[in-house]
């Protein structure tokens, strides 16, 4: 089955599931001051996100991606894995972590299923990290990284959020840093959300910078597979690895999308940057009554998606920070 078509012939085969809006890093960019608990339901328990993914999977969905805040901060979060994974047709279970913990942990996560592993490290700078993040772990960071590509991790990603005062250096950086690592690094243009106004007149750098360089430096776009999402990557017969860019702020950046999102409370958001959600929880019973009305509630939303953001009006919904609703 292949319902998930909406209104602009746009298929969707990739999920993007926060499992907590919880984070332990304070990342100026989003969390400055820490993760504040606000009142709300708990978060989807490993019973409700299996029965949600097997569910979404019925509709065509072929990869899962879970998210936070910080997905590892739950305990359970290799039970997660294990449970999305032994979901039939789900041929990619990614996560994206800050990998505070990876080099402890990733061999586990590994055998319960993970395939695909994005890690956020915005500057290879360790005086830099330390003041980005609130935390003095980069070398942790990056020797979980590693860990990843010893143990046979099929796909490994960073992700890195572009920033003025991040921006001198950074890209040479990045590139030596993929030069023998067959990884991907993205770097990801700042976005504007609600709660970061100030910061972002102060510190948003146009993708335009990075392609300017990768065109100086002899790099070329290589072909996006079907799964993929927004990223342009770039590759060089010299470097093991690839460097990409996600560039929200560009020109038709929505005509291609492929993703849907649902919070850890169980929402269905159609944007990340939109208002509102459609609730999902009270069809998470995995009684096959409540997953084909599930489905067909899935369905329905789809057609009130709209074609695009609308960031570049300065609008980013209710989106009060990248951790509420897992970027």
């Amino acid at each position: 089955m292949d319902r998930l078509i909406d209104g602009f012939g746009r298929r969707f085969r990739y999920l993007r599931l926060s499992v907590t809006e919880v984070c332990n890093f304070r990342c100026t960019y989003c969390l400055p001051d820490g993760y504040r608990k606000t009142a709300g339901p708990a978060f989807l328990g490993v019973d409700e996100i299996g029965a949600l993914v097997s569910t979404f999977q019925r509709l065509g969905i072929e990869k899962v991606r879970l998210t936070g805040g910080e997905p590892t901060v739950r305990k359970d979060i290799g039970q997660i894995i294990a449970r999305v994974a032994e979901v039939p047709g789900i041929a990619k279970v990614a996560m994206t972590t800050n990998g505070w913990n990876l080099h402890r942990h990733v061999a586990d996560w590994r055998a319960a299923g993970l395939t695909n592993l994005n890690v956020s490290i915005d500057t290879l700078d360790r005086d830099g990290f330390t003041r980005l993040t609130g935390h003095d772990r980069l070398h942790q960071v990056v020797a979980g990284l590693d860990q990843a590509l010893a143990i046979g991790v099929p796909t490994v990603k960073v992700n890195a959020v572009l920033l003025r005062d991040s921006l001198e250096n950074g890209f040479a950086e990045f590139a030596e840093f993929v030069r023998r690592r067959p990884v991907a690094v993205r770097f990801i243009e700042l976005m504007r959300t609600a709660d970061n106004a100030a910061y972002f007149t102060d510190q948003h750098v146009s993708g335009e910078r990075l392609k300017t360089w990768l065109g100086q430096e002899g790099w070329s776009p290589r072909p996006r597979a079907s799964d993929d999402g927004p990223e342009t990557e770039y590759e060089h017969p010299d470097f093991a690895g690839r460097i990409g860019l996600i560039a929200p702020y560009g020109a038709g950046f929505c005509d291609g999308c492929n993703r849907l999102r649902v919070t850890a409370q169980g929402l269905l958001r159609l944007c990340l940057f939109g208002q509102g959600g459609v609730n999902l929880r009270d069809l998470l019973t995995g009684e096959a009554e409540a997953s084909n009305l599930l489905a067909a509630r899935i369905a329905q939303a789809l057609t009130g998606k709209a074609s695009g953001h609308e960031l570049a009006r300065g609008q980013a919904g209710d989106t009060r920070n990248l951790a509420q609703f897992g970027g």
